[in-house]
């Protein structure tokens, strides 16, 4: 029988060895998942032994991640803000650079305490909304998916989270047909040239939505709709928030800029990267 040591260690080795990034990492939380075990656990209990039995379920957790499935893929959830959401097929899985999108917008919204109503438009999992609504405790949104299952996915996040009650999520294609004017939008759509999607990493390419990766064969497609949309779509003095992809930036601000609103600045993500315009209708 061998010892949570011995089990770590082999499950960091079997991950290094098919050039996962972050093999010690990812070892623990399949360990913690597969054995319910906290962080403190694997410190303190390292000379537990075992079973063969809950040994096998870890190392085939270990084996999905070394054929490049995502962490949050196998776990079934990824942390995201201050939230955790669950994730299915047809949700893109957060990642860190979407949190550009919240900072940016928290950063331009003058009272926190305001009652805002939020749109996102392409909203998957439901992560920038929900991480919106979590820090504007008097505001509500709309988050819409051309897929039904990411809208029902959201719902399920926005009740996970608590947010139920200033959440409504719904199918659509972007901003066609909703009623009213929202104070902020957001969105994360698909940016991905259509020729870059087989060049994209396994864990991105094999297991994230195509339909929430490609973005037509320069990228912008889903930026040209929500553009043409926004101004029906803002309050005036209405902020909005776009996620983009590198390079991407001065395009998408000019796309802005063509449909009547003012672009108030690019922010970037931790990389160092060009990842959010942030733009304004005038009042």
């Amino acid at each position: 029988m061998t010892t949570l040591r011995d089990l770590r260690r082999a499950a960091e080795s079997r991950l290094r060895e098919a050039g996962v990034d972050t093999p010690d990492l990812d070892a623990r939380l399949l360990i913690e998942h597969a054995l319910t075990f906290t962080r403190e656990d694997l410190l303190f209990k390292a000379d537990t032994p075992i079973p063969d039995a809950d040994a096998a379920r870890v190392m085939a957790l270990v084996e999905r991640r070394a054929a490049h499935e995502p962490v949050g893929r196998i776990l079934g959830h990824r942390e995201f803000w201050t939230i955790d959401l669950a994730l299915n097929p047809d949700t893109l899985e957060p990642r860190p650079d979407t949190e550009t999108v919240v900072e940016a917008v928290l950063k331009a919204v003058p009272d926190p305490a305001a009652p805002l109503r939020l749109l996102d438009l392409g909203t998957g999992t439901g992560c920038i909304l929900l991480a919106l609504l979590a820090e504007l405790p008097r505001s509500s949104g709309v988050g819409v998916d051309l897929s039904p299952n990411a809208a029902a996915a959201a719902a399920d996040n926005a009740a996970r989270n608590g947010l139920a009650g200033r959440a409504r999520f719904q199918a659509g294609n972007w901003g066609e047909g909703l009623a009213g004017r929202f104070d902020v939008v957001v969105s994360n759509p698909p940016y991905i040239p259509s020729a870059d999607i087989p060049t994209l990493a396994p864990e991105v390419r094999e297991h994230d939505p195509l339909r929430a990766l490609d973005g037509g064969a320069d990228g912008l497609d889903a930026y040209r709709a929500i553009a043409a949309q926004l101004p029906g779509l803002l309050e005036p003095g209405g902020l909005a928030a776009l996620e983009v992809g590198q390079g991407q930036a001065d395009d998408v601000a000019g796309l802005l800029r063509a449909a009547g609103l003012e672009v108030r600045g690019v922010f970037s993500d931790l990389g160092g990267v060009e990842r959010c315009v942030l733009a304004r209708k005038a009042s």
